[in-house]
């Protein structure tokens, strides 16, 4: 498997999030273009992509590390960690994971959130033998849509 940040988007890229992103969310639409282009554009978002060499290429998981600076330090949150179904349980998640890491580390970020739905047991599972430590907080969303 090959893990790299994303740098450029193609044809292949655009596949694969409209193949991955349906896994992950029943609510969140795949990401066009555009979109993608301006997350590239981002000098505080990073796209990480999981490569599968058998598989002719394959783009088969990605994750995303947001960083942002705040009076008391400069955070970052992994979000929208996912591998394609057929692939999981071969360490995927955990390098993507594990890339954005070092990333994190690189930027010189103070820590680094991330959120599971208790469901994806899997995942929660993952993120507390990589270190993680599940926070006693309320996490509150508004859609501003």
């Amino acid at each position: 498997m090959y893990i790299y940040l994303m740098n450029t988007i193609d044809e292949d890229i655009e596949l694969a999030f409209n193949n991955l992103i349906p896994q992950l969310s029943q609510y969140s639409s795949p990401p066009n273009r555009v979109a993608l282009e301006q997350i590239l554009a981002s000098q505080a978002t990073f796209i990480f992509l999981a490569k599968e060499p058998d598989q002719a290429g394959q783009i088969v998981g990605t994750a995303t590390l947001a960083a942002f600076e705040t009076p008391t330090g400069k955070h970052g949150w992994i979000e929208d960690v996912v591998v394609d179904k057929a692939f999981r349980g071969q360490g995927i998640g955990r390098a993507l994971t594990q890339a954005c890491l070092e990333k994190a580390r690189t930027l010189g970020l103070h820590d680094v959130n991330l959120t599971s739905r208790p469901n994806r047991v899997v995942a929660n599972k993952l993120y507390q033998a990589m270190g993680f430590i599940k926070r006693q907080t309320n996490i509150y969303r508004l859609p501003l849509e």
